[in-house]
Order: C-alpha cells, then structure tokens, then sequence
C-alpha cells in the first residue's frame, strides 16, 4: 500500500531495549477534501530513510499495517495496529493526481454558435 502526503513532522530515531531496535516516525499530512494526519514508523536498517526529507516535502510511502495482540495483567485481551513504512519517495509538485490529464484553460475551449435552444437535448440534466 502507498500514501502520499506533506511531511508535517520527522522525529528522532529512538533506541529501545538491550539489543537496539531502533525505531523513527514521520506525520503525513494527506492532500484531500479532508485532510489526515498519519502517523507512519519506520524500524530498524529504515529509519535513516529519512535522513534526505524535510518537513513541507510531498512524498510517496510505502507502507504495511502491522497488527498485534496484548494481554494485560487483568487478562483483557487488547489489539494495537500501527502504519509500518518502508520505502520514501519525493514527489514533484504536480505528480499528486497521477493519471489524471491536466484540464485546459477556459480560453482553449471555442463559445458554441448556432445553439438552438428548442433542439432535443438527450442529456439527463
């Protein structure tokens, strides 16, 4: 799976336990109607994937969902998910909607002539 975003934040890397696991997180803010803050990790050898990013960046993330399960000392049973990145990529400005042609300005398009008001129209609307 992939998301695309601004970066709106990069942590540290941060070392956890006696054998190192490393782990760093970056917030993507995705470019919708409704935008989402993401919180995406990378561990281990992939936390210096971040080093050549920048806040304000528009980027492309590969990402995994990771799921685990937890029991507690009382013995309820709790679930944890989290967005597991491992490959970044830079996005140029204008790459946000892939596949989608630009639309020509207003003035490419020539005013309709001899519109007759009384034609069938066969549109729905």
């Amino acid at each position: 799976m992939e998301i695309q975003g601004k970066i709106k934040m990069i942590d540290e890397t941060k070392t956890f336990g006696n054998n190192g696991f490393r782990k760093r997180e970056v917030v993507i803010t995705t470019e919708e109607q409704y935008p989402q803050h993401i919180l995406v990790e990378f561990v281990q050898d992939k936390c210096d994937l971040l080093n050549k990013h920048n806040v304000g960046e528009t980027v492309k993330i590969s990402i995994n969902l990771r799921g685990r399960e937890w029991t507690n000392p009382q013995g309820e049973v709790k679930y944890f998910n989290s967005v597991q990145g491992w490959r970044i990529e830079t996005l140029q400005p204008d790459q946000g909607d892939s596949g989608i042609p630009p639309v020509p300005p207003i003035e490419a398009f020539e005013p309709a002539e001899e519109l007759n008001e009384e034609d069938h129209d066969d549109l729905p609307f």
